[in-house]
């Protein structure tokens, strides 16, 4: 037999766990002391053991990733509560009713007026839709195109990008995670890539390892971490240089005077030039083409 088909020394660890199960029934072997460590469900979640979770959170979703041959991404983020235009002019009609039974009811005007003004962001969930129908045929129909679209895999603009991905055929990562609240994967997401986090900063180093751009879609806090952590690392040179587009002029203009910000001497002029801001799919993706025809990374489009 050639040295090479030999045996390992060393069962699995796979292996020890069947081994285990078949000791004897002893006060001693009933002791959780006796588990072994790795299989011991109860001795991973001390909170002395958190370094391992987070080494693990880590290298779970990389081997899986690598092992699916996914080098590439565009990571899309955006608010969870921008729905399809039918959902949205739901919730309008379901505020407006309320007002009608409530009229002097002031948290009943406030919610339907905030309905309106999500009725009029819904065109995003398309246009989120659509840029993830263009990548994914993009790179169907380009064998030097090996992008695959990324999100936080819940409802919203999450939904539609990795909706418009599995509508022209094409692969999906969503990078779910576990709240207080109840959260549940989208539909839309290649099953074998959902993944779930406990740990934001895990999940969102899984965001950016990959990363060929971030499109940022309307949306709150978290998407407003997400986008503030990706240019912070761009001008610190922590990362590579990548396109960042901010999807809706109007919005970003209001949400954040990033003029202010060069005014007040707290980022440098040249700092604007980190992001585009873009509002049709179309034209994110003709962005996204030009920084990596132009050079930047041949293999990614």
């Amino acid at each position: 037999m050639p040295i090479t088909d030999s045996p390992r020394c060393y069962p699995s660890a796979r292996e020890g766990v069947e081994d285990a199960k078949v000791c004897p029934v002893l006060p001693q072997t009933q002791s959780a002391t006796y588990r072994l460590a790795f299989a011991d469900d109860q001795f991973l979640l001390r909170d002395e053991l958190r370094p391992v979770r987070l080494q693990l959170e880590l290298m779970k979703t990389e081997l899986v990733l690598q092992e699916a041959g996914i080098e590439a991404t565009i990571v899309i983020f955006g608010g969870a509560r921008i729905p399809e235009r039918h959902e949205a002019e739901r919730l309008l009609r379901q505020a407006e009713q309320r007002v009608g039974r409530e009229p002097d009811n002031n948290e009943a005007r406030q919610q339907a007026a905030v309905a309106r003004r999500r009725l009029e962001k819904c065109h995003y969930y398309e246009e989120a839709r659509n840029l993830g129908r263009i990548i994914a045929e993009a790179c169907i129909n380009d064998k030097n195109c090996n992008l695959v679209v990324v999100t936080g895999g819940g409802p919203g603009i999450m939904e539609a990008a990795n909706r418009g991905s599995a509508d022209a055929g094409g692969k999906s990562v969503g990078l779910n995670i576990v709240l207080p609240h109840e959260q549940a994967p989208n539909p839309y997401i290649t099953s074998e890539l959902c993944f779930q986090f406990h740990y934001f900063a895990i999940r969102k180093m899984h965001f950016l390892m990959r990363a060929r751009s971030l499109v940022v879609f309307p949306g709150g806090y978290g998407t407003m971490d997400e986008l503030f952590e990706t240019l912070t690392l761009i001008q610190t040179k922590k990362i590579k240089p990548l396109p960042v587009l901010l999807f809706g002029r109007e919005f970003w203009k209001r949400a954040v005077d990033f003029a202010f910000l060069v005014d007040e001497g707290v980022i440098a002029p040249h700092d604007l030039d980190l992001f585009h801001v873009v509002e049709t799919a179309a034209e994110a993706w003709t962005i996204i083409s030009d920084f990596y025809r132009n050079g930047r990374d041949e293999k990614a489009v």
